[in-house]
């Protein structure tokens, strides 16, 4: 991956036939690749940083004043073929020059996301050039949007994590944060995640019709903002083949771990029954 592109570099090129800031306001009818598909989650963030503002500030609860920058660390150029389908499209943003921000967005079910997860949170983390002193680490957070819920036992829709004393939950650091959005139960909204609207960026994602769209964006404009720049990438050829691609390989993964599952069923039942032989 090529670090040294511009931000700006990446971004889908001004377009008047592409229409006008508020083109989506005409849209109607299903939406083609919501934000649920990785490729166009990272593509929205990209291209329109007033969009990854907004998004932050509602995730992190802050006000517009106190985000003086958002700059994503590791652009891709967006339209291009990716090396492989399993290419991750997390993206890293430096907040204020100082804090390391990894958002993702996961679709597929895995049973193993919380140690997949706590990975990138390390990656992060692990930062330190030679020389640098332990105090100059950067602060990192963790944001993983799911589509489904993660512990089954314990839902909840917007989750944070830290390092703390099982015994009187003292902080053992701020430096270290997981958070999970479950985007399957905006239900489950406090009123906190409501005030900062968190639910309406979550039914934004998941949103399958220009109605549904026209109806979150009145209420808020950097969704507004995103819901436009959506309809724009979605009127690119490229982007809407890799968005394509991004689903072939959702549905190649969830073919195979159905496989998987069966037989791996079919093994159980078999053990069992050799099993029932043996008590005869």
């Amino acid at each position: 991956m090529n670090r040294n592109i511009s931000v700006s570099d990446t971004s889908v090129p001004d377009n008047p036939a592409l229409g006008t800031p508020d083109s989506f306001l005409n849209a109607t009818g299903p939406v083609r690749f919501n934000m649920t598909n990785d490729y166009m989650f990272r593509a929205v963030l990209q291209t329109n940083n007033r969009v990854l503002r907004g998004l932050v500030c509602s995730l992190l609860r802050l006000s517009e004043e106190e985000l003086i920058s958002a700059e994503i660390t590791n652009p891709i150029l967006l339209g291009d073929s990716l090396d492989d389908k399993e290419f991750r499209l997390d993206i890293y943003v430096l907040l204020n020059n100082h804090t390391i921000l990894n958002l993702e967005m996961q679709v597929l079910d895995r049973a193993d996301w919380p140690d997949r997860s706590l990975l990138y949170l390390c990656r992060s983390f692990d930062q330190l050039e030679h020389g640098q002193k332990y105090r100059e680490v950067r602060p990192v957070i963790h944001i993983s949007f799911l589509d489904y819920t993660l512990f089954k036992d314990s839902p909840e829709f917007y989750a944070t994590y830290k390092l703390i004393n099982v015994k009187n939950h003292e902080i053992y650091s701020d430096n270290f944060t997981l958070s999970v959005v479950n985007l399957s139960r905006t239900d489950l909204a406090t009123e906190e995640d409501k005030k900062y609207q968190i639910d309406h960026w979550a039914k934004l994602f998941k949103a399958t019709t220009w109605e549904e769209i026209r109806m979150l964006a009145s209420k808020n404009d950097s969704i507004r903002e995103a819901s436009n720049t959506i309809f724009l990438l979605s009127a690119e050829a490229n982007i809407r083949k890799r968005c394509l691609d991004r689903e072939e390989y959702y549905r190649d993964i969830r073919t195979y771990n159905k496989i998987i599952a069966e037989k791996d069923a079919l093994i159980q039942e078999l053990r069992t029954e050799i099993e029932k032989l043996k008590i005869k």
